[in-house]
């Protein structure tokens, strides 16, 4: 896959919150995968009321996909995060889980979203996203 990352100065600086603001990607397979929360494989929550904890779980998570998929982190273009909104002014974990999980210089583009709930009332954050592989 060919991909590379566009951050104009014309725009704020993204790359402090762990991800990129345009990325531009080809390769031959799409993949769409559903939002990824802080569960484990026996549906039991990980970090209940700790979002830093949730972060890292759904973004373990989210490496899983992009494995089973037959892909990495690194092909990952694109990612939308839902944060309930009562966390939304607490993020820190959110951009520290980008940095660790997306390191380097070409992060995905990467949409925060905040949401009066998410599918259980134990979520407190939900990332999806879309990867391109060759």
């Amino acid at each position: 896959m060919s991909k590379f990352s566009l951050n104009p100065d014309s725009l704020f600086p993204s790359r402090q919150y762990g991800f990129s603001q345009i990325v531009v990607a080809q390769g031959s397979r799409t993949v769409y995968f559903s939002g990824q929360v802080a569960w484990d494989e026996n549906q039991n929550i990980i970090g209940e009321n700790d979002l830093r904890v949730q972060v890292w779980q759904s973004l373990r998570n989210v490496e899983i996909v992009m494995t089973t998929a037959g892909g990495t982190m690194a092909d990952i273009v694109a990612l939308r995060i839902y944060i309930v909104h009562d966390w939304m002014d607490k993020t820190a974990p959110v951009s520290e889980g980008l940095k660790t999980f997306f390191p380097g210089d070409h992060p995905p583009a990467t949409t925060w979203i905040g949401v009066q709930s998410l599918a259980r009332p134990e979520f407190l954050i939900e990332i999806e996203g879309t990867a391109v592989l060759d």
